[in-house]
């Protein structure tokens, strides 16, 4: 962007798709776990926000003023999606392949199902909503195992427990396991279901939106002997969130463990 902007300094060209920025940032943070901080240039969440009453005056007169780019050149979302609890899949398609999300037939299902979740659960649903749903699928919604139910009894004077059921494709397999607190629990009690002890490497949990009906995106990182692998979960109930993402990690687990005999 320093080529583009600053044409007359360097006087250099290029052929790349600076469309492609914004995507490749929010997938490399999907992969490695890791957000961009409000601050970083081009790309941080704050790179085109104004809060300054003098700065909004300018950009709103033109935002030249105070951008030397555009946040639609980078392919950044601008404004609310239009997509709501009436669309259908191709709406959600098409919406994907605009941002360059392209997904496959089980996956979109998948999407539109959390969608349509979401769509219930929340009055507005926001481009960020859907980025973050989309990129849940991205990160791999597939494995051996699905979220069925959960049911969570916790308080400051009582252990948490947790009792959690998932389908395996053939069968509804229920546990319940007590821990520290209610996310642990889920996870002691998706340990007793998958037959796979994991330890938690790291967790992180970020509001995708603003807003007491916010989106959460948990993001897991857990390790079963020398194997790592991080997971990715949504959901406006942060318990669902994590235990989503823990289940997302150790289905990936055991598939590439599957995958080496």
């Amino acid at each position: 962007m320093n080529l583009r902007t600053r044409k007359d300094i360097y006087g250099l060209e290029d052929h790349l798709q600076p469309k492609g920025i914004y995507r490749i940032s929010r997938l490399a943070a999907g992969i490695s776990g890791i957000e961009v901080q409000p601050n970083k240039p081009v790309v941080g969440p704050s790179a085109f926000a104004h809060q300054s009453g003098v700065h909004q005056h300018g950009v709103l007169r033109d935002r030249a003023t105070y951008e030397i780019m555009k946040p639609e050149e980078l392919g950044i979302p601008q404004g609310g999606v239009m997509l709501g609890k009436l669309s259908g899949r191709h709406a959600l398609r098409e919406h994907a392949n605009e941002l360059g999300i392209y997904l496959t037939e089980h996956e979109l299902n998948r999407a539109f199902e959390k969608f349509k979740e979401l769509a219930d659960r929340k009055k507005d649903i926001t481009e960020r909503d859907v980025v973050a749903i989309l990129r849940e699928q991205m990160h791999g919604s597939l494995g051996r195992y699905r979220m069925h139910s959960f049911q969570i009894f916790s308080g400051n004077r009582m252990t948490s427990t947790a009792t959690v059921s998932l389908n395996n494709g053939c069968d509804i397999i229920t546990r319940a396991d007590c821990g520290d607190g209610p996310v642990e629990a889920c996870f002691h009690a998706v340990d007793q279901i998958t037959g796979i002890s994991c330890s938690l490497e790291s967790y992180q949990l970020r509001a995708v939106t603003e807003g007491e009906d916010a989106l959460g995106e948990v993001t897991v990182r857990v390790r079963n002997g020398e194997d790592v692998m991080l997971g990715k979960g949504v959901s406006t109930d942060i318990i669902e969130a994590s235990c989503l993402a823990y289940l997302n990690a150790v289905n990936r687990l055991l598939e590439q463990q599957t995958e080496r005999g």
